[in-house]
């Protein structure tokens, strides 16, 4: 009578060797750094399609490390006591003037910049009505938006944001003012 002795668990007979594919092992060592490798190409995509990621829509210098942009348009704003109230419609925004001196003959452009995908950014020339101002368009308020008004020719601009879901928003001078 003859009797097999059982092999010692984890040593497989060479005769039954499994697929390198079956290998845990082997997973580990390929798997993961081509996984890695994936999703750092999927981050480089999504990167590059969001667009810029600079909210700020001003002209900037860059000298020695430090960025400065002209606040000049910002303080004849607040010198004037400029502000206004902007309405989004359903297919037209109404610009209405609250306090301050608003030249009725000077054209006004508003610039509607999304926080995080420039590609969506709107800009719209203002045109005068008894009341106000007024531009044809269809607002998408399930974000927020930055705005910022100012002449054709840049000598003053007021901002505000538009928070999500809501219809109308408050612009003023970005600076205190005397």
């Amino acid at each position: 009578m003859t009797t097999k002795t059982a092999a010692p668990v984890g040593d497989a007979p060479a005769g039954n060797a499994r697929p390198f594919w079956k290998e845990p092992m082997v997973w580990l060592v390929w798997g993961l750094p081509l996984a890695s490798v994936v999703a750092g190409i999927w981050l480089v995509v999504t990167a590059v399609r969001a667009g810029g990621a600079d909210p700020v829509i001003d002209d900037v210098q860059r000298v020695s490390q430090i960025q400065t942009t002209d606040l000049g348009p910002d303080e004849r704003a607040a010198q004037r006591q400029l502000s206004a109230i902007l309405q989004v419609r359903p297919d037209h925004v109404e610009l209405t003037a609250v306090t301050g001196e608003f030249d009725r003959e000077t054209a006004l452009v508003l610039v509607m910049t999304h926080p995080t995908q420039a590609a969506q950014d709107v800009r719209l020339p203002l045109a005068r009505t008894t009341t106000g101002w007024t531009a044809p368009a269809e607002i998408d308020t399930r974000h927020d938006w930055n705005l910022q008004l100012a002449p054709d020719n840049n000598h003053w601009r007021i901002r505000g944001r538009l928070q999500k879901d809501t219809q109308a928003s408050r612009l003023a001078p970005s600076l205190g003012g005397g």
